[in-house]
């Protein structure tokens, strides 16, 4: 089962909005707010590559919270 990470920019101000968001989406298995770089940090699995691109372009990268993602694909679990 493919995993992804996703590194999220919020808007300003908007990250626990975005995280209560993120957290009621089917694939995502952990979503947490993160202090750097990046806003919100998000672990994401589906049946295969197909579901995951979905999951990112169509429904993380659409809300209106996203300014941005860097999604980092898993090559092996241990």
């Amino acid at each position: 089962m493919p995993v992804v990470y996703i590194l999220i920019n919020a808007e300003l101000g908007m990250e626990e909005d975005l995280l209560q968001e993120l957290r009621k989406m089917e694939n995502i298995k952990e979503a947490y707010l993160a202090y750097g770089v990046y806003d919100v940090i998000v672990k994401a699995e589906a049946e295969n590559m197909e579901n995951l691109k979905e999951l990112v372009a169509f429904k993380i990268r659409r809300l209106k919270e996203v300014k941005n993602t860097l999604t980092m694909t898993v090559a092996e679990g241990v």
